[in-house]
């Protein structure tokens, strides 16, 4: 794709970085076959290739340019950042990284309304401290007929509780990331994989200062925020690391994803790129680890039949598309086939608040596709994406690691 952008423009590091992204577009619109937006909506300006063009327009565009407006914004608020067009692209382009400087951009060129910003400023002050979250999430339990409806459905009625966790100490030792919402939507997620990787000979480290991995902020556009986050954890984690942490583990893929990233979008900072890079080598999704251990001597009763919802953060952004399969198969579960497997949810951090109606509808075609194989339970591995699929109130929504668990007797 050939750019036209004045040699000043040229001297700005995020307009050499959308440059170098743009040029590698061969405007094919393969992109557009895997998009669950512009399947859903049909819209050229929906699709990945048609916001690139906005894009592109719009980092071309002098300050001050009329054509510039809330539609373009629109258009970008749109998309799920599923990363499901860099699948399918064929030249490589790296469309997630354009749109964090398109988003910025648009952000900064056009602002949004009051109740817009004030919205999403709630939703990052709610969502990012696990105490405070926990803390609103029983107040809201306790008076749901007054929370909005956009919020009601994500609550669930009741988490399973966290059972114990081991205080066993092990020569290997790894850190955990807690997450933000997890320890109060799902607590027992990281229950059951502390007990999980104690039978395996694993321990898992607290690193209690670690906080939100910082990608609520880069999905409500406020990115210097979210990249205060990721030096506060690394900060967190880095007396760990030297201590000879063998890996930083996440049950959240959208925060495994995130932390991945930290060397990427810290690169340019002196103080932190080089940890950074330490710290996305170190970072692994819990499939990661759990495959290379000898699973068949855990003695799994494995009798349910599952369907498992890989989300877009593992099979697109980590790339580990067909990991978890792989190893509900060896410990002998029943998997049931899933049509479509590579579309989203619909959950995508907090887009299922911010775009209610599409990700509603993206969430129905998706259990339509998961309980056509009639399973007794849906397991996924992804807070959004579980309390997502489970505010439907059908097929009961698990994260697949309490499941190995709880088959462990």
């Amino acid at each position: 794709m050939q750019t036209h952008f004045t040699d000043a423009d040229r001297q700005k590091p995020h307009i050499q970085e959308a440059e170098r992204i743009l040029r590698t577009c061969v405007h094919c619109g393969f992109c557009n076959a895997t998009c669950p937006t512009y399947q859903l909506l049909g819209d050229e300006r929906d699709g990945p290739r048609g916001r690139i063009y906005l894009m592109k327009e719009l980092l071309e565009s002098p300050e001050g340019d009329t054509e510039v407006t809330e539609e373009t914004r629109l258009h970008l608020d749109r998309c799920l950042t599923c990363q499901n067009c860099e699948t399918t692209c064929p030249s490589g382009v790296e469309y997630h990284k354009l749109l964090n400087i398109g988003r910025a951009e648009i952000e900064r060129r056009v602002p949004r309304s009051a109740a817009e910003r004030a919205e999403r400023f709630a939703l990052r002050k709610m969502m990012v401290d696990p105490k405070r979250f926990q803390a609103l999430l029983k107040l809201g339990q306790t008076f749901k007929p007054l929370v909005p409806a956009k919020l009601k459905s994500k609550m669930p009625p009741a988490p399973v509780e966290a059972g114990h966790r081991p205080s066993t100490r092990h020569s290997r030792q790894m850190l955990i990331l807690e997450g933000c919402v997890q320890p109060g939507l799902s607590p027992n997620t990281n229950a059951a994989t502390a007990r999980l990787l104690d039978r395996l000979g694993i321990g898992l480290t607290p690193a209690f200062e670690a906080g939100c991995c910082g990608a609520i902020d880069f999905h409500l556009n406020a990115q210097e925020a979210g990249r205060a986050r990721m030096r506060a954890n690394i900060d967190a984690w880095w007396p760990h690391i030297e201590s000879g942490v063998e890996a930083i583990v996440q049950t959240a893929s959208g925060c495994g994803a995130f932390v991945k990233e930290y060397a990427e979008m810290l690169k340019d900072d002196p103080a932190y790129a080089e940890k950074a890079k330490r710290v996305s080598a170190l970072a692994k999704d819990i499939v990661e680890i759990l495959r290379e251990e000898p699973l068949e001597t855990l003695g799994v009763n494995a009798h349910k039949r599952l369907a498992f919802h890989c989300p877009c953060t593992l099979q697109h952004a980590q790339k580990l598309g067909g990991a978890v399969e792989g190893v509900l198969t060896r410990l002998g579960f029943q998997l049931s086939p899933v049509q479509d497997a590579h579309l989203c949810c619909g959950s995508a951090g907090t887009y299922s608040i911010t775009q209610p109606e599409i990700a509603t509808q993206l969430r129905d075609n998706k259990l339509n596709a998961l309980e056509a194989g009639d399973p007794d339970m849906i397991v996924t591995a992804n807070i959004g994406c579980q309390t997502h699929l489970a505010s439907a109130r059908r097929t009961a929504v698990r994260h697949w690691v309490e499941i190995v668990d709880a088959a462990l007797g």
